[in-house]
């Protein structure tokens, strides 16, 4: 077996550990980069958590190799729910090819007639500045379903629906079924509801428009200037994830999500912000947090007491630097 190793942000010591497992087991790997030929691969190693999946396939549009993804640490996530130091309980596993590989759906995304990377979450359309009206026409395979005035408009699909989706209203999505979500955040129509659409249709948010430029946001990492259309469709291949885990399906981690959302519904917004952006961007320390929410100072040391309080977020040293800490979200067991 011949295992490719690749990640966000990797650590000399989760490199090191994660290729001490590899060779204790008899796997043979190696490091892949963006220019690396992988076509002779089994499997690909991507640590990171869920944002090192989504990273990798970001870059990648021939994802017919199945991914493994690791967290370096102990959390949760969709795409990637082994922790590095649970994977030498699993490694036997994956050397007898003793998994399940799941398709997950990609969006393929065209703004203003430039194809962009394919996504695995959402493509969300909002004015480049909050709380602004922003116009558009929702088209579904060439027919005008809505034109509407709203803060913005997601298209999810099923692993994304979880996610940003599911924070708007829309629909949460089990991963085996072929549609999408589309979600007007906001609507002045007060009728306007969530759509779900077959994932081979061709989906267009035309005529797009604000008072000050717009912008596409894909996988609530990247922005994009948009003048006036977005286009996405379902981008083949789809992305293929290793489960070893029994347990570790789409439908059972997406309920433990909604279980978790449901005790965190009288949370605090800032808590809840500060959740989400460790859900998205994996360990940070506090200035990071500050600096991606833009709360004041106080409002995130308040948040972040609650959090750690609570038992959603641990703390721990930098490996980094060893004056600072940072935070992360807590593996939690139902």
């Amino acid at each position: 077996m011949n295992v490719g190793i690749t990640g966000t942000g990797l650590t000399p010591s989760s490199q090191n550990n994660l290729k001490k497992i590899l060779d204790d087991s008899g796997i043979e790997h190696v490091q892949i980069g963006s220019k690396s030929k992988i076509k002779k691969l089994d499997c690909i190693v991507v640590l990171g958590g869920d944002r090192g999946v989504r990273n990798y396939f970001h870059r990648t549009f021939d994802a017919t190799i199945p991914v493994l993804g690791i967290n370096e640490s102990e959390s949760n996530g969709f795409l990637a729910q082994i922790d590095l130091k649970e994977f030498a309980t699993y490694v036997k596993k994956l050397k007898k090819l003793n998994y399940k590989v799941e398709e997950v759906t990609r969006l393929g995304v065209k703004i203003d007639g430039k194809n962009v990377y394919p996504v695995l979450n959402d493509i969300a359309v909002f004015s480049s500045r909050s709380a602004m009206l922003m116009e558009h026409t929702l088209r579904v395979n060439g027919d005008e379903v809505w034109h509407d005035s709203s803060d913005g408009i997601i298209v999810s699909t099923p692993i994304g629906s979880s996610a940003y989706s599911m924070s708007a209203g829309g629909p949460v999505i089990f991963q085996d079924s072929s549609v999408f979500g589309i979600i007007s955040v906001n609507s002045l129509d007060i009728i306007r509801r969530p759509l779900i659409v077959s994932n081979d249709s061709v989906i267009e948010i035309d005529e797009i428009s604000a008072r000050l430029q717009c912008e596409v946001v894909l996988d609530g990492i990247d922005r994009y200037k948009v003048k006036n259309k977005v286009e996405a469709t379902k981008f083949i291949p789809s992305a293929k994830i290793i489960r070893l885990k029994k347990d570790s399906t789409a439908i059972s981690a997406l309920a433990k999500k909604v279980q978790l959302a449901e005790d965190l519904h009288n949370m605090p917004p800032s808590s809840k912000l500060l959740l989400k952006i460790l859900e998205y961007e994996g360990s940070m320390t506090q200035k990071e947090i500050a600096s991606k929410t833009m709360l004041p100072d106080r409002t995130v040391r308040l948040a972040m007491s609650h959090l750690l309080e609570k038992g959603y977020v641990k703390r721990k040293v930098s490996i980094r630097d060893s004056r600072q800490k940072i935070y992360e979200i807590t593996k939690l067991d139902y």
